[in-house]
C-alpha cells in the first residue's frame, strides 16, 4: 500500500496576532484519501503532550514539525473521520460550497491585494466623513454614497467574474449540495464572516425610513434621506465586517482611526494658530453664556460639542494605548510616538469649550481608570498627567486671544507646550522606573496630583464663567425635551418619519428657543422611528458594546464617550459618529478573531481530543465555525445513498436553497443598485438647484435650472418654493398642492398659497391657509406680518371688485390674527423667558392691524399708500 507524507504543525495562538494559515493548508490538502475521508495522525499533535518519556518542545514560536506516515490499513484507530451532520461533537465540517482547500488557500484568503483594497476602500469613506462636515448635511452624503455603492457593487462583479468553477479534483462528496453557481457562491462567501450579522442593524432602521417614506410621514424628503443614510452606514458596515475577517484587518481598523482622529485633531489645532486655513473652524460669538472665550473651536465638524465629543474619544483611546506602554520600560522612541498625539488631542478637547464632551469624557476616565488592575492604574495617571496639563494652559494662552493668536506666537505655544508634554511624560516615566528608592516614586507621584490639579483648575475656569453668565441653554434645553417627549406620545411605536422634529418643533414649542435639533440622539430617534428605533439602536449598542468589554476592553472608554455625549446632544444627526462606532466594533471584532486563532477563511482546526473505541488513540474534529447560513436547514451526511438522490423532497429542498440564494443576491444587487439611482438623481438635484441659486432672480436661466432640479426631486419643499416664485397663473397653485402632500408640515407652503390666494382675491381661502401657517410656526414675526399684509391686499381687492361683504369678512379673519399677533407678542415680552427667536411685534404689523380694522367697518376707509405697498 502506497504510503503518503503529511507535514503537520501546532501553532500556540497568542491575542492579538494571527494564526498559522500555512499549517492550515498543508493540513487540509495533504489529507484526501481515495475513498473521500479525510485522514490526519493526530498521534503527537496534543498541544503540551510528551512522547517517549520527552517534553515535546517547539521552536521559537512554539510550534514543532514532525513527519508522519499512514496507510489506509490503519485508518480505523487514526484518523479523523468526515461527518457532514451538524453535532455537538462531528468530527469534520467544511464549508457549504464543499470546495474548502481552495478558499483556505494563504494567497487567496490573507492576498494582500484584497485586504488592501478593502482597508484603503474603507479609509477613504472615513475620511471623507471627517472632511466633508460629519456627513451632517444631505449634500454632503450623496457623493460618498456614490463611492460606496459603486465600489461595492464594482467588486461585487469582480467577485463573480472571478470565482472559477469547481474543479472535479476538489470536490467532495459531503452533502446533497453540489455544483453551486457563482451566484449562490458569493452569498456563502458573504455569510460566511461571523461578523456579518452586523449589517442587519442599519438596515433594519434603513427599512423603518423606507416604511415612512412609503406610507406617508412629516417630511418624505427627512425620510428617504434618513434611509440614504443608513443605507450608507450598512454598506459601511459590510465593508469594515469583511476587512475586519480578513488577515491583517485589525492593522487596518487601527491605521484608520489614527488617520481620522489625528486628521480631525490637527487640522482644528492649526486652524486655531493661524496656520490652516479652515472656513467657519471657529465658531464665533458674543453671548457668555454659549462661550466665556468668545469662540469656541469646531474644526472639521462646525459644531463645537460634536468636535469636542470626537476629540474626547480620540484622545481616551491614545490615552490607554499609551498607558500600557508606560506600564514597563520602553525606549524613549517608542514611548514619544504613543504619548505623541495625547497633548493635541487633549487640547482640541479644551477648545471646544463643549461642557457636555468635558462630562463625558471625564466619566468615561473615571470607569477606565476603574477598569483597570490595581497595578496599571498609576500607569494611566502618569500618561495623562503632563499632556493635560500642557493642554490646559495651552487652551489658556489661545482663549485669551479669541482662538485668533498671531501666526508665530500661537505656532510657538504649540510647539512649546506640545514639546513640554513629551519631556515631562519622559521624565515622570523616568522617576518611576527608575527603582533606586522611595523618592522618585514619590516625586512621580506628586508631580502627577500637581499636573491633575492644575489642568482642573484651568479647565475649570471656563465652565464657572459661563454658569456665571447664566443657564438659559440648559432651560432650552430641557424645554425642547419636555416638548419632544409629548410628540412623541403621539406616535409612541412608529414614529413621524425623518425630520420630525426639524419640521415640527415650530409648532409645539411652549417658548421661542431656536432649535433644528432636539439635542438628544435618543429623543430623536424616538420621535423619528418610535420604539422601534429605539430597541433596534440600543441593541446594536449593547452588542457591540458586550464585544468589546471582552475583546476589546480599551476601547470601551471611547464607545461610553459616544453613548453619554449622544445622549446630551446631537452628535448621532452626524453620520461620521456612526461610522466610528462602526469602525470600533469591527476594530474589536478584528481582535477577537485573532484573540481566538479564528482562521480568516470562514473554518478552523478545533483540537478537542476523543477516545477511540480502544482507548489508546486521540481523534480531533475539523469544525466550520460559519457555515452558510443557507445551508444549515439542509440534511447533509457521508453517505449520499442513504436519501434517495431523485426523491420529490430532495428536489424541493435543492430548489428552496437555490431560490433564497439567488434571491438574496438579487435582493442586494436591487438595494445596492437602487441606492445609486435614487442619490444620483439627488445629486443633480442638488447641483441644478444651486446653479439656478446663483443665477440672477427670475432670470430664464435661473427658471430652467430649478425644472431640471425639480425632475429630478420632486419632494424638496425648497426648489418647489423657489419655482413658485417664478411661475405665473394657476400652475403654481397645483404644484404647492402636490409638494403639501409631500411634506405636510411645512409652514412656508401654506404662506406661499395665502399669497397667491389673495393676489386673486380669494381672501376667505388666503385666511385659511394662513392660521394654518401660523399654526405651524407662531413665533415667526415675519410669517406673522407677511400673512397680515397679503389678508390686507385680499381685503382691499374683493372691495374694488364689489365684494364689499366678502372683504368685511376678509378683514375681520385678519383682525383676529393680528389681535393674536400682538397678544403672543406681549406674552412672550412679559414672561421673562429665553427669547431666541427674537420674536417682537413688527414695525409695519399694527398698520396693517389698523387698515384690516377700517376695511371691517361699514364705511369704505381711506387707504395709507406706504402701508399697502410694502411687502414684509
Amino acid at each position: 500500500m502506497k504510503n503518503r507524507t503529511m507535514h503537520k504543525g501546532v501553532v500556540r495562538y497568542r491575542r492579538g496576532y494571527a494564526a498559522n494559515e500555512e499549517m492550515m493548508e498543508q493540513v487540509f490538502e495533504g489529507s484526501h484519501h481515495a475513498n473521500g475521508t479525510e485522514c490526519i495522525d493526530n498521534r503527537d499533535l496534543c498541544n503540551g503532550g510528551k512522547r517517549d518519556g520527552r517534553d515535546s518542545k517547539g521552536s521559537r514560536d512554539s510550534a514543532y514539525h514532525r513527519e508522519n506516515t499512514y496507510n489506509k490499513d490503519d485508518m480505523k484507530d487514526d484518523m479523523y473521520e468526515k461527518d457532514d451532520t451538524y453535532q455537538s461533537n462531528g468530527v469534520i465540517q467544511i464549508d457549504g460550497s464543499s470546495r474548502f482547500p481552495w478558499i483556505l488557500r494563504s494567497e487567496h484568503y490573507s492576498g494582500s491585494g484584497g485586504t488592501v483594497g478593502l482597508g484603503i476602500l474603507s479609509i477613504i469613506l472615513l475620511l471623507a466623513g471627517c472632511l466633508s462636515r460629519g456627513l451632517y448635511y444631505s449634500a454632503d452624503l450623496y457623493p460618498v454614497i456614490l463611492i460606496a455603492a459603486g465600489s461595492i457593487l464594482i467588486l461585487l462583479f469582480l467577485f463573480l467574474v472571478g470565482t472559477r468553477p469547481q474543479k472535479a479534483s476538489e470536490r467532495i462528496p459531503m452533502s446533497l449540495v453540489q455544483d453551486q453557481g457563482n451566484i449562490e457562491r458569493i452569498v456563502e462567501n458573504i455569510f460566511r464572516f461571523p461578523v456579518m450579522w452586523r449589517v442587519l442593524w442599519p438596515l433594519g432602521m434603513m427599512t423603518c425610513f423606507g416604511v415612512h417614506a412609503l406610507t406617508g410621514s412629516v417630511s418624505k424628503q427627512g425620510s428617504m434621506d434618513e434611509m440614504l443614510r443608513w443605507s450608507l452606514l450598512a454598506m459601511f458596515t459590510l465593508l469594515t465586517a469583511i476587512l475586519a475577517a480578513r488577515t491583517d484587518g485589525a492593522r487596518w481598523l487601527a491605521c484608520g482611526w489614527q488617520m481620522a482622529g489625528g486628521l480631525l485633531v490637527l487640522s482644528g489645532i492649526l486652524a486655531v494658530c493661524g496656520i490652516l486655513p479652515l472656513p467657519f473652524g471657529v465658531m464665533r460669538t458674543a453671548d457668555p453664556e454659549i462661550s466665556s472665550a468668545g469662540a469656541r473651536l469646531g474644526g472639521l465638524l462646525q459644531y463645537p460639542n460634536a468636535y469636542g465629543a470626537i476629540a474626547g474619544m480620540y484622545a481616551l483611546e491614545r490615552l490607554i494605548a499609551a498607558a500600557r506602554v508606560i506600564a514597563r520600560p520602553v525606549p524613549v522612541g517608542r514611548l514619544i510616538a504613543a504619548v505623541l498625539p495625547l497633548m493635541p488631542a487633549q487640547a482640541a478637547l479644551l477648545l471646544s469649550e463643549s461642557r457636555g464632551a468635558w462630562l463625558a469624557t471625564g466619566c468615561a476616565a473615571v470607569a477606565a481608570f476603574a477598569l483597570q488592575r490595581r497595578g496599571a492604574r498609576l500607569s494611566l495617571l502618569l500618561a495623562m498627567a503632563a499632556p493635560l496639563a500642557c493642554a490646559a494652559w495651552l487652551y489658556r494662552q489661545l482663549a485669551a486671544a479669541q482662538l485668533a493668536p498671531a501666526p508665530v506666537p500661537g505656532l510657538l505655544a504649540l510647539a512649546g507646550a506640545w514639546a513640554a508634554a513629551l519631556l515631562g511624560t519622559l521624565l515622570l516615566c523616568r522617576l518611576w522606573h527608575s527603582g533606586a528608592a522611595k523618592a522618585p516614586r514619590a516625586a512621580a507621584l506628586t508631580a502627577v496630583v500637581l499636573a491633575g490639579a492644575a489642568a482642573a483648575l484651568m479647565a475649570v475656569a471656563s465652565t464657572a464663567d459661563r454658569l456665571a453668565a447664566g443657564v438659559g441653554t440648559e432651560v432650552s434645553r430641557l424645554q425642547m425635551w419636555r416638548d419632544a417627549l409629548q410628540l412623541w406620545t403621539e406616535a409612541a411605536w412608529l414614529g413621524h418619519g425623518g425630520d420630525t422634529w426639524r419640521n415640527m418643533f415650530r409648532a409645539i414649542q411652549s417658548s421661542p428657543y431656536v432649535g433644528g435639533e432636539v439635542h438628544n440622539g435618543l429623543l430623536d430617534l424616538a420621535l423619528d422611528t418610535g420604539l422601534i428605533g429605539i430597541v433596534l439602536v440600543a441593541g446594536w449598542f449593547l452588542l457591540t458594546l458586550r464585544s468589546i468589554f471582552y475583546f476589546a476592553p480599551q476601547l470601551m472608554p471611547t464607545m461610553l464617550v459616544f453613548g453619554l455625549h449622544g445622549a446630551m446632544d446631537f452628535d448621532w444627526s452626524f453620520t461620521l459618529f456612526w461610522m466610528l462606532f462602526i469602525w470600533l466594533g469591527a476594530w474589536a471584532a478584528a481582535l477577537k478573531m485573532e484573540a481566538e486563532g479564528i482562521q480568516r477563511s470562514g473554518g478552523t482546526v478545533e483540537y478537542t481530543p476523543i477516545r477511540s473505541k480502544s482507548g489508546s488513540k486521540l481523534r480531533f474534529k475539523l469544525k466550520s465555525k460559519s457555515r452558510s447560513l443557507f445551508l444549515r436547514y439542509l440534511p447533509t451526511q457521508s453517505h449520499p445513498s442513504a436519501v434517495p438522490m431523485r426523491s420529490f423532497f430532495h428536489i424541493f429542498q435543492r430548489v428552496t436553497a437555490r431560490l433564497i440564494r439567488i434571491s438574496t443576491v438579487m435582493i442586494i444587487f436591487f438595494w445596492l443598485g437602487g441606492t445609486v439611482w435614487l442619490t444620483s438623481r439627488y445629486a443633480v438635484a442638488e447641483v441644478q438647484y444651486r446653479q439656478a441659486m446663483s443665477e440672477p432672480y427670475g432670470t430664464p436661466a435661473q427658471k430652467v435650472h430649478l425644472m431640471a432640479a425639480l425632475r429630478s426631486n420632486p419632494n424638496r419643499s425648497d426648489i418647489v418654493i423657489s419655482l413658485a416664485r417664478t411661475l405665473p397663473g394657476r400652475e403654481v397653485e397645483s404644484l404647492l398642492l402636490n409638494n403639501l402632500s409631500h411634506s405636510p408640515m411645512h409652514p412656508q407652503i401654506y404662506i406661499e398659497l395665502g399669497r397667491l390666494a389673495a393676489q386673486f382675491g380669494e381672501g376667505q381661502q388666503a385666511g385659511v391657509y394662513f392660521k394654518q401657517a401660523i399654526a405651524l410656526n407662531r413665533y415667526d414675526s415675519i410669517g406673522q406680518s407677511a400673512a397680515l399684509y397679503w389678508m390686507e391686499q385680499a381685503a382691499r381687492r374683493e372691495w374694488e371688485a364689489g365684494y364689499r361683504e366678502r372683504a368685511r369678512q376678509t378683514a375681520a379673519a385678519g383682525v383676529q390674527m393680528y389681535e393674536r399677533y400682538q397678544l403672543l407678542a406681549e406674552e412672550v415680552e412679559a414672561g421673562n423667558v429665553r427669547n431666541d427667536r427674537r420674536f417682537v411685534l413688527e414695525e409695519h404689523a399694527p398698520g396693517y392691524g389698523e387698515n384690516l380694522r377700517r376695511l371691517a367697518s361699514a364705511f369704505y376707509p381711506p387707504f395709507t399708500p406706504e402701508l399697502t405697498k410694502r411687502s414684509p
